[in-house]
């Protein structure tokens, strides 16, 4: 086995931690004095610096998890921070900067809503930027399911027509943005007319208010249907969606906003003639350090926009950051830095 690569200081024997030791309320979310994880062999173990609060996040809390999440546990899917301590031959080294994200990271084991993470090596995502961790820690899950939604899933290529059907979520913006930059037109949703300037603000060619039939309002812009959809409201309006792409386009199914998964009786003849419907939930593996590296340089020229609602400073507002993000009033991420 290769001798790991650490930092020149040791990492202290404790940490503190925000633990959910049994479902609730935002009282459930308690900082503790826990030990520092221990690292395994092929896995990585970061610093955290900062981490994106997400509706993963808030369901674990809640005991709304499949049976995988156990109690008691770190919270977080994603985070960035440096590398404390790394196999020698993993091509990671002590101090780089990194971001990691999913892989069932804060809930079949502990996650980032800590000082200290240790995760498998094929989820970290290594990059260098100048932007600052507050920026940085607001991308890893949500540009990588809207990256992966727009390649993997729906093969966007510039010059193509795009809806994305739930627009202000932190996924629908991303989508926007990263699907601007390839040169792609977008039309985008929102359900309240006042939240219009959001998507125009994320480069969104077309807003359009979302009431349930969308159809006709995208075959007034494009006749023959967009080339392809992003579906994040979910099933309740996914056969609205089949209707608003044109024959040999495609659907991604991505997310459920409207809390719908699944749809009762289903016929594969409900998708209408040459429409393909494909599906995306993707990992940290399908995001290169690559296409994040080019994410990065993106934002740092002003081609790519960052969603951010808020940030928070401490593991002390965690709490805050999690009842803001459920409450929906602000659209953008929620995204907590740790200063210590």
């Amino acid at each position: 086995m290769s001798q790991p690569t650490a930092a020149d200081d040791v990492a202290p024997a404790t940490m503190r931690a925000v633990v959910v030791t049994r479902p609730g309320g935002l009282d459930a979310l308690e900082i503790k004095n826990v030990p520092v994880p221990v690292r395994k062999p092929g896995w990585v173990r970061i610093r955290v610096k900062a981490f994106g609060v997400n509706e993963s996040e808030v369901t674990t809390r809640k005991g709304e998890s499949d049976a995988e999440v156990t109690y008691p546990r770190v919270p977080g899917i994603e985070g960035v921070g440096v590398v404390d301590e790394a196999d020698e031959g993993s091509g990671l080294r002590a101090g780089q900067h990194v971001a990691t994200m999913m892989g069932n990271m804060g809930r079949s084991y502990d996650g980032s809503y800590a000082q200290y993470v240790t995760v498998p090596a094929d989820q970290v995502i290594p990059f260098e930027t100048d932007l600052p961790w507050d920026v940085v820690g607001a991308l890893p899950e949500m540009f990588q399911t809207a990256y992966g939604s727009l390649a993997t899933g729906l093969g966007l290529q510039a010059g193509q027509t795009l809806l994305i059907r739930g627009g202000t979520s932190t996924v629908g913006l991303s989508a926007a943005t990263i699907a601007k930059d390839l040169g792609a037109t977008v039309l985008s949703t929102t359900r309240s007319p006042g939240r219009a300037g959001e998507l125009r603000a994320a480069g969104v060619d077309h807003p359009l208010v979302d009431d349930g039939t969308l159809a006709g309002q995208v075959r007034e812009l494009v006749p023959d249907g967009v080339d392809a959809a992003l579906e994040l409201v979910g099933c309740s309006a996914l056969a609205d969606t089949f209707r608003t792409v044109r024959r040999h386009g495609t659907v991604c199914f991505t997310g459920a906003l409207a809390g719908q998964w699944t749809i009762p009786d289903f016929t594969p003849f409900m998708i209408p003639n040459g429409v393909r419907l494909t599906s995306y939930g993707g990992q940290a593996t399908d995001l290169s350090a690559a296409v994040f590296a080019h994410q990065l340089q993106a934002i740092a020229a002003g081609r790519l926009k960052v969603p951010v609602a808020k940030v928070y400073h401490g593991l002390e507002r965690v709490r805050d950051a999690q009842a803001d993000a459920e409450s929906g009033t602000t659209p953008g991420k929620h995204v907590v830095v740790l200063d210590d």
